[in-house]
């Protein structure tokens, strides 16, 4: 575990690390670029670089947690990668749920395993556990559907990076949006209005908005406010929780 410099999250926690790339959301991944960093480092957790490795040692770190955290898990990873084990993906599950004083939060961009894996049984949700897809564009919205079949008791949206409009998102069930642009020296630029958009479309559903970052090569620069404002909307499941 480390502490997060992601706005929306605490902690992170990596019971798996690597991945591949799906859409068009990965082309410039960060945490492809980290891993190689911190393989080129010596970093034995990143021995294998980019490549999808499973860490069962690091199944135990949440139970020696004493004060309630919000953890995003694998952010270095896809918890549903389809070479993931489904025992290990039951095996995290059950950690998150033996440690309901924290809440964590699993992305996803293979929202068709999951909502499959869910379908089957082999998911046990418990309102700590919260899961989100992640929506770059309007091309992806069909996980957003996959999500909502879910028993999840917080479901949440990740358009980050956002690389084009999403005009028609359907808000139905969902409980939280977060919204950024991507960073890096080869960052494709997010237009005001694709934010502004969503954030309307959020207003209106009363779904609570993130708005993380700009993004851009200097995204600490670019910063986080939006019309004037900062925006650090987040589920009302969270005062349940903590």
């Amino acid at each position: 575990m480390s502490r997060s410099k992601i706005e929306w999250t605490e902690m992170t926690w990596n019971p798996v690390t690597g991945c591949t790339k799906v859409s068009s959301g990965c082309k410039n991944c960060y945490a492809e670029v980290f891993a190689k960093r911190l393989y080129a480092m010596g970093s034995h957790k990143y021995r294998n670089a980019f490549r999808l490795t499973l860490h069962p040692e690091a199944l135990l770190e949440p139970y020696k947690w004493k004060k309630p955290r919000m953890i995003f898990v694998n952010s270095m990873s896809d918890l549903f990668h389809e070479d993931v084990p489904i025992a290990f993906i039951e095996e995290v599950f059950q950690v998150m749920r033996d440690n309901p004083a924290h809440i964590f939060q699993v992305l996803t961009k293979r929202a068709e395993i999951l909502c499959e894996y869910d379908k089957h049984g082999y998911i046990e949700w418990t309102p700590n556990i919260w899961m989100g897809v992640s929506v770059e564009n309007e091309k992806v919205l069909g996980r957003v559907d996959f999500l909502r079949r879910t028993g999840a008791h917080v479901k949440f949206i990740s358009c980050e990076p956002l690389v084009g409009p999403i005009p028609n998102l359907n808000l139905r069930n969902i409980d939280w949006v977060i919204v950024g642009g991507e960073s890096g020296h080869r960052a494709r630029p997010m237009k005001l209005e694709w934010v502004q958009d969503l954030k309307n479309q959020c207003l209106d559903a009363g779904v609570p908005f993130f708005f993380k970052q700009w993004g851009g090569v200097n995204k600490k620069r670019a910063g986080r406010q939006l019309d004037g404002q900062t925006w650090d909307g987040m589920p009302e499941a969270i005062v349940a929780c903590s």
